[in-house]
């Protein structure tokens, strides 16, 4: 699949050196680097902003869904405000949105002002991503679309590696609001650099959300974003409680979590840049047997995170195939609504976030009803489990699909 034929009128991918396209990337990268940041760093502070603020862990849990939500719901809506702004000045435009909701988070006085500034934060995720992914597969030469938008993800994987661990270490030190501080900051830098190194793309027309919107009829687009919730949504249903998870049942001190949380952040990193080739080489089946992996690690992480070793190993696999997701899932869903990507794109990082916060209310319920942390592990590889049956059935009747067509190929020769 060559994401940078995705919009028939796109100005072609040669218009942009490729100098120009790796720095334009590079800055892409920097900007997924700051909202993965403060989308995941929570998890490594959970347990500091429950005892600040007086709250359950499965309260603070929440804000995960929360954020989650709110991508979900910014997504389209961000979408069509900016549908007819010049690409750039819309990504520039998000990350303003992006600074004021962390500068609002850095300085929240209770539990209720930092879940609206979560929110806040949150509007501009889905859009940055679904615009980016655009972007970044329309400057790269035809073929190498999937490991463009690969690359743009690797600033959010690199979030994993450096952000949320060194995130973890400065809110354990300094208290959780400096977190936020820095991620402000973070982004501004972001911003400048969206600013200097993306150019202008006057000659990518404003997608037309009428089109873009009766694309979303198509069975296959449905499937393909449900497929992203559920494939996805498992990683979440572990992850947001992983900071308890490791200090109650792997034994890992307060001050090692952040520790372990760059190795998953490496094996991320692997992961998505595994993914964006195997997206690139043969997306479904790769996809199916990355979810079975998957899976499994997290019904085994339910037995291991009683190791201490086991667990940490266990954790740095766990992020290598839960991130060699993340290429396929948007590529699939960009494939399918060719004919209106920009939408079906922003939709998919939203999907990925229902996804998020539908995990992180299961993780919590599985607390809240008693049944302990490793139970959490193994509702992820139910979740998981369901992502893997739906992708069967979209290639099943991409087959069935295939196959009628050739038979009246056929009929008619």
């Amino acid at each position: 699949m060559n994401l940078s034929t995705s919009s028939k009128a796109a100005a072609p991918a040669d218009a942009v050196s490729a100098g120009a396209s790796r720095l334009a990337l590079l800055a892409l990268s920097v900007a997924a680097f700051a909202i993965g940041t403060t989308e995941f760093v929570i998890m490594g502070l959970l347990p500091e902003v429950a005892s600040d603020l007086h709250v359950s862990i499965p309260s603070a849990g929440l804000l995960v869904s929360g954020y989650a939500l709110g991508v979900a719901a910014g997504a389209p809506l961000l979408a069509a405000l900016t549908a007819r702004m010049e690409r750039r000045n819309a990504l520039l435009l998000l990350l303003g949105l992006f600074i004021l909701g962390n500068a609002l988070c850095a300085v929240a006085p209770n539990y209720g002002v930092l879940m609206v500034a979560r929110v806040v934060a949150a509007f501009c995720h889905g859009s940055f991503f679904g615009i980016g992914a655009v972007v970044a597969s329309h400057i790269v030469p035809r073929g190498q679309a999937a490991r463009a938008i690969a690359l743009m993800f690797t600033g959010l994987t690199l979030a994993n590696v450096l952000g949320v661990p060194f995130g973890t270490f400065l809110g354990q030190w300094a208290g959780w609001r400096s977190t936020f501080g820095a991620v402000t900051l973070l982004g501004v830098v972001a911003a400048i650099a969206v600013w200097r190194l993306v150019p202008a793309l006057p000659g990518m027309p404003s997608p037309d959300m009428r089109r873009e919107i009766v694309v979303l009829r198509q069975p296959q687009v449905l499937l393909a974003l449900a497929m992203t919730v559920l494939g996805f949504g498992g990683v979440f249903t572990v992850f947001t409680y992983i900071a308890p998870i490791l200090q109650q049942q792997s034994h890992v001190s307060v001050g090692a979590t952040g520790w372990v949380l760059i190795l998953f952040g490496v094996g991320t990193t692997i992961g998505n840049m595994v993914g964006g080739r195997l997206a690139d080489w043969r997306p479904m089946p790769s996809l199916a047997g990355v979810l079975v992996v998957l899976a499994l690690v997290m019904f085994a992480f339910a037995w291991t995170m009683h190791s201490t070793i086991a667990a940490i190993v266990t954790v740095f696999v766990w992020g290598v195939f839960a991130f060699a997701t993340v290429p396929p899932l948007q590529m699939r869903v960009v494939q399918q609504a060719s004919e209106g990507p920009h939408l079906a794109s922003t939709l998919n990082i939203a999907a990925f976030n229902l996804g998020n916060a539908i995990g992180a209310f299961i993780g919590g319920a599985m607390i809240d009803l008693k049944l302990g942390l490793p139970s959490v592990s193994i509702a992820g590889a139910v979740v998981t489990l369901l992502g893997l049956l739906v992708t069967l059935a979209s290639a099943a009747l991409e087959r069935r699909r295939a196959s009628a067509a050739a038979v009246a190929l056929a009929a008619g020769a």
